[in-house]
């Protein structure tokens, strides 16, 4: 069985660099003041793993999480 993974962004670090919206449009969206936020729930769709990884990898504040369900 795979597991799933959800993307989740901690608001209170989230400081509005948006490389995660950059290097994954598909699961992130930006507020009105550019900090990032979860797409929908989080799900991550089949094939988009390795974007979710990168996003968490490359976010200076360390504000995305990535949960294995």
């Amino acid at each position: 069985m795979t597991e799933r993974l959800r993307v989740h962004v901690d608001p209170d670090k989230c400081q509005g660099h948006a490389r995660c919206k950059a290097l994954a449009p598909e699961l992130f969206e930006l507020d009105e003041y550019g900090n990032a936020h979860e797409a929908g729930d989080g799900a991550v769709a089949p094939g988009l793993e390795d974007k979710a990884w990168l996003a968490k990898s490359n976010c200076p504040e360390l504000a995305i999480d990535v949960i294995e369900e």
